[in-house]
């Protein structure tokens, strides 16, 4: 069997994301809707921990992967829906976003959404080029796209199933649907965008036939 070692540099960014994960676990918004969603954190640290020894990872698709869940923690803290960074923008920039973009609404959950789609893309093709290995890659960019699109679509069936076994201050903190009707359907859009976008900047630059891909992404 293959072995794929984990280099200092791996250890250095999960290292970083432990740590963002005691940090976030201090004092948050509301622990039992945290602790849902921490769920998901320790499922894809476990998905990650296992494909990185059974088919290994480049490394920028480590980063990417990573940096999603950072960005998912930092939300978990703050329930999504209270990330502050509208405030922090203004501190830094002297620039009022949400006002400047007509938000009437915390935005958050909205980029985690499209950088699910936007980080993680090399991720899902590194699995189909292993189990699909014969494929073209403009047919695994399609294979990619269409496992966002119902990946979304199942993670938003779970957060309705979580959300209507809960009291309705406790489905608000966890689901964040913040009086948006339309709020998963957005959800699962820009999740689609965002791995469009990454997709197609991958097929614009995939390796010529003759080099050999270094783990693809």
């Amino acid at each position: 069997m293959i072995e794929y070692p984990l280099t200092l540099k791996h250890w250095i960014i999960l290292a970083l994301v432990a740590i963002a994960i005691v940090v976030a676990s201090i004092q948050p918004l509301e622990l039992f809707s945290y602790c849902l969603h921490q769920i998901g954190t320790a499922f894809m640290l476990i998905t990650l921990w296992i494909c990185l020894k059974k088919i290994g990872l480049s490394y920028i698709s480590f980063v990417f992967y990573l940096s999603f869940l950072l960005i998912h923690i930092l939300g978990a803290h703050y329930l999504y829906s209270y990330v502050p960074y509208n405030e922090w923008i203004k501190q830094l920039l002297h620039v009022d976003l949400n006002q400047s973009m007509g938000w009437t609404r915390n935005m958050y959950d909205r980029l985690v959404h499209i950088a699910y789609g936007l980080l993680l893309y090399p991720f899902f093709y590194r699995l189909f080029q292993v189990w699909l290995p014969t494929l073209k890659p403009s047919v695994l960019f399609l294979l990619v796209i269409q496992f966002v699109m119902a990946s979304s679509l199942i993670y938003e069936w779970i957060e309705w199933w979580i959300a209507i076994g809960l009291s309705p201050e406790e489905a608000e903190n966890y689901n964040g649907q913040q009086g948006d009707i339309w709020d998963a359907h957005k959800d699962m859009f820009l999740a689609t965008v965002g791995a469009m976008i990454t997709g197609a900047i991958c097929l614009i630059k995939k390796p010529k036939p003759n080099h050999k891909p270094n783990l693809t992404m």
